[in-house]
């Protein structure tokens, strides 16, 4: 049999609902998520992804690969890089910061430029940058020039915030968004436990104080292909649409779409009449029609960056201070070696279960729906985070099972819950036009949390002890299931176009 769309035959069907409807006029989500039938009338369950659908989750899914690799693999790299170099607490916290200070620039002032230049454009720009600072990076003569790239790195990785969300949910059918943002969100995941083993192998393999420069030169090559590869990509139908070039979002979403048999054979846009809501930039967040979305958006983002980094980041830095088992007073470089491998081999074991939580997180996001796993997740944190303050006071086998029973839970439900839901729910609240800024924002604010935390992150940790530091976050996780179920805004499984 043939299959053919409700727009348009396809080639050898049989008269039916596609000739009645071939002049009828849709948008771009509508071809995306409209339900092919065969030649003779009957409906196909579901609406099937393109190759060029899957390529573009593919490219997405890499940015975020790359976003848990070089962050993660920072945790193993710090305590090399602070003997190289001869850092203090101070230094040693700007390094863990400046990447999470260049994300919180980069996804305001690099992402909120898809909304002006466009989904595409962005989307290699924010690689090309990725890979040139990723390069400098692993040969940075001395501390001022590692912390210039990077910040740019991080502003790269900024930029892909808002811009992977937008060129995954504004290319694929409305009832798989929640799963398919969240598969490549999920690879943030992947990244870091990679990022966590990479850094433990090539301290098995090479023993050496510089071998932190190998951690990162192992990104360049795969940065280098992922921008290549999406020079190779339609733009975005919908933003097209939105600067009123209908001719080439046609084309585009022709492209999206192309399938073997062909449906729609051709695509013939709605063309909506101006609002003038394009009119007001940044301001328009934080008007009386959008601060609610802007306030879902933001805060509770920032309120679990706060946890979320502060832990990852630091993880094997902590599990070094409360496990002991280790030499407790370095004297030499293999003794550093040595302790940097015990902790990053405890810190990839409680790193995957971040993977484990946003396999949770794709299978339940669209059954469940947002609202509810991101106050489930919230109150999840918090728990582990009062099981991991537990090992504080313990002894022995008991300090250890506290302690990696409360990362571990922590782990699972932050990407069940706020780290998965925050990114998708921030891609979904605002209308087209002005989505880049309203998503760049939102991710920009909360890394102002994740920024604060690792930088003082050391200072706290060496001044009010392990404990106290817990019960602080303990506080955020709580207060952000707070604000998430006040300012409430369920976007599951709703139409894009509808949105605002």
């Amino acid at each position: 049999m043939n299959i053919s769309s409700d727009a348009t035959s396809g080639a050898g069907a049989s008269v039916g609902r596609d000739d009645r409807n071939q002049g009828r006029k849709k948008t771009v989500q509508e071809y995306i998520d409209e339900t092919p039938v065969w030649s003779d009338g009957t409906a196909v369950s579901s609406s099937p992804m393109t190759a060029m659908q899957w390529r573009i989750w593919i490219l997405a899914s890499a940015g975020k690969f790359f976003e848990g690799l070089v962050v993660f693999m920072t945790g193993v790299a710090l305590p090399l890089i602070v003997r190289e170099f001869g850092l203090g607490a101070m230094e040693k916290g700007a390094v863990g910061a400046a990447p999470l200070f260049g994300i919180l620039i980069g996804a305001t002032a690099l992402g909120g430029l898809s909304d002006l230049v466009g989904r595409k454009r962005m989307f290699i720009v924010e690689m090309i940058l990725f890979a040139i600072s990723l390069l400098l990076l692993v040969v940075s003569p001395n501390y001022p020039w590692l912390l210039v790239f990077l910040f740019i790195m991080g502003a790269a990785l900024g930029c892909d915030y808002p811009t992977a969300h937008m060129v995954i949910s504004e290319s694929i059918p409305s009832v798989a968004r929640g799963k398919l943002v969240l598969s490549a969100f999920g690879f943030q995941a992947v990244g870091a436990l990679v990022g966590t083993g990479v850094g433990y192998l090539i301290l098995y393999e090479n023993p050496d104080i510089g071998a932190w420069r190998w951690m990162y030169a192992t990104g360049v090559i795969p940065a280098i292909l992922v921008v290549f590869a999406r020079f190779f990509i339609p733009d975005s139908g919908h933003w097209l649409v939105s600067r009123g070039r209908i001719d080439e979002a046609e084309r585009e979403t022709e492209r999206l779409l192309a399938r073997n048999p062909s449906y729609p054979q051709r695509v013939k846009l709605t063309v909506p009449s101006p609002d003038g809501r394009s009119a007001g930039g940044f301001r328009l967040l934080f008007s009386r029609r959008y601060i609610r979305a802007t306030i879902f958006a933001s805060v509770p983002w920032f309120l679990q960056d706060l946890g979320t980094y502060g832990i990852g980041i630091f993880t094997p830095t902590i599990l070094a201070t409360v496990i002991g088992a280790q030499t407790t007073h370095v004297h030499s470089i293999a003794s550093l070696i040595h302790n940097d491998m015990l902790a990053a081999k405890g810190a990839a074991f409680i790193d995957a279960l971040l993977l484990v939580g946003i396999v949770g997180a794709i299978l339940l996001a669209d059954r469940a729906g947002r609202i509810r796993l991101q106050v489930l997740g919230f109150i999840g944190c918090a728990a582990g985070l009062f099981l991991a303050s537990l090992s504080v006071g313990a002894v022995g086998g008991t300090k250890m099972a506290f302690i990696f029973a409360g990362f571990m839970l922590f782990s699972f439900m932050t990407n069940l819950g706020p780290n998965a839901m925050t990114y998708l729910i921030a891609g979904e609240v605002f209308p087209t036009h002005i989505r880049g800024k309203g998503a760049g924002f939102a991710a920009s604010f909360a890394k102002v949390g994740a920024v604060l935390t690792v930088f003082f992150f050391p200072l706290l940790l060496r001044n009010i002890g392990t404990e106290a530091l817990l019960y602080g976050l303990i506080g955020t996780s709580l207060l952000g299931a707070v604000v998430t179920w006040a300012f409430r805004v369920e976007t599951t499984g709703i139409n894009l176009e509808k949105i605002g």
